[in-house]
């Protein structure tokens, strides 16, 4: 991005006269484009953080009993998060024993 050294405003690419050119919307400037003008930059993508804390969160869940209609064990793990305003109700995440077992 360019910017006209007399009023800041950002400058656009204009062909009015047939010539590529620099030109500023909000005062007379204009730059005359010569040569290729480009840039690269290669960006670095960030990590993703897992919000809900991975397979450590369950290692701390609470415990109930309930059954699990895939493994037919008798109790779960669950935890409740609030992802909404207030005024929603929590949601609730839960696992089977079985499903544990098999994460640790």
């Amino acid at each position: 991005m360019l910017f006209c050294p007399t009023c800041s405003n950002l400058l656009v690419i204009s062909a009015e006269s047939g010539l590529n050119k620099w030109a500023c919307n909000s005062c007379p400037y204009e730059f005359p484009i010569t040569k290729q003008m480009t840039a690269r930059t290669k960006l670095k993508r960030k990590e993703v953080d897992d919000v809900l804390g991975g397979d450590a969160m369950w290692a701390h869940a609470d415990q109930t009993q309930a059954s699990c209609p895939k493994c037919n064990h008798n109790s779960a793990y669950f935890y409740q998060l609030q992802i909404r305003s207030a005024d929603e109700p929590m949601t609730t995440c839960t696992v089977s024993i079985s499903i544990m077992l098999c994460l640790y």
